[in-house]
């Protein structure tokens, strides 16, 4: 690798930090940031333990942190240190126990009523996870009709919303050429691939958009690439997607690289690692 001309990836800590360093209080000269993560069960612990080490911040869980007059604190060894910004890998519903999910033994009590009077930032903040919601994706180019008053430069695989009438009919009548995907799942789940799919998958799936068709959309299945893998003792192609890795502050910073997923078994096209699926690291030539 040393002798090959590739972009170099290992400056992403060092722009993570300055894009949290930039949402906090213009009154802070020296940002305390923190990264806090549910802890050692967490089944992305490695990755909140490697983004720590490369911005050089401390890795904290909800117990390390208290909240005193609305102000947010990192219990240490010798006092009680001030934290200007949360680079929290939490969700929403756990991150305070006083304002969401009473049962949560992750978050930080009182930590809503500190973001709320402006005493820290959290990133992402809260709410943000709605961008998530795959309806999203297929509403994205009447969005930016509506607000840019222009069509989007990259345009979107077409997909039918199955909460509206003539998105469903589409949907019902060709239902075994699309995709079928839940909006508020992640990670694979409850994905039918239609072409691939059995008659019973598919009558199934007529019976849940009888129940709640407002839960799925349908893009068509896209052919997506394949990649020399090795399985076993030999090299076969498996199909491939890439994750790509952006930092946003006051301007983009795309990373140089990124992470192909794999999906393992022949001929599927679901490449999640929740779902068992491998992965690639991804190199750009300089």
């Amino acid at each position: 690798m040393a002798d090959l001309p590739i972009r170099k990836v290992d400056d992403y800590g060092l722009r993570l930090h300055q894009a949290m360093v930039a949402i906090a209080l213009p009154t802070v000269s020296e940002p305390q940031v923190v990264l806090l993560s549910p802890g050692v069960f967490n089944s992305a612990y490695f990755e909140h333990v490697f983004l720590a080490r490369e911005m050089g911040v401390p890795l904290v869980e909800g117990r390390d942190l208290v909240v005193l007059d609305d102000r947010v604190w990192l219990k240490t060894t010798a006092d009680l240190a001030p934290v200007d910004v949360i680079y929290r890998r939490i969700n929403d519903d756990f991150l305070d126990p006083v304002a969401f999910n009473p049962a949560s033994m992750l978050g930080v009590p009182g930590l809503f009523g500190a973001y709320r009077k402006g005493n820290v930032a959290l990133a992402n903040a809260i709410g943000t996870g709605v961008a998530d919601d795959k309806a999203i994706y297929a509403y994205m180019p009447r969005i930016i009709r509506y607000y840019l008053d222009q069509d989007a430069i990259l345009s979107n695989v077409e997909t039918n919303l199955c909460r509206e009438k003539g998105g469903l009919a589409r949907t019902l009548d060709n239902l075994e050429h699309l995709v079928t995907k839940p909006v508020g799942e992640a990670g694979g789940y409850g994905v039918v691939v239609g072409p691939r799919a059995t008659k019973a998958e598919l009558d199934a799936l007529h019976d849940l958009f009888r129940v709640d068709p407002a839960n799925y959309i349908n893009p068509p299945m896209v052919e997506l690439s394949v990649s020399p893998t090795l399985i076993e003792d030999r090299l076969e192609p498996r199909h491939i997607d890439l994750r790509s890795f952006a930092v946003t502050g006051d301007s983009t910073w795309v990373l140089p690289g990124g992470l192909t997923r794999v999906a393992l078994r022949r001929g599927s096209l679901v490449v999640n690692s929740s779902q068992g699926r491998g992965s690639k690291d991804t190199w750009v030539l300089a």
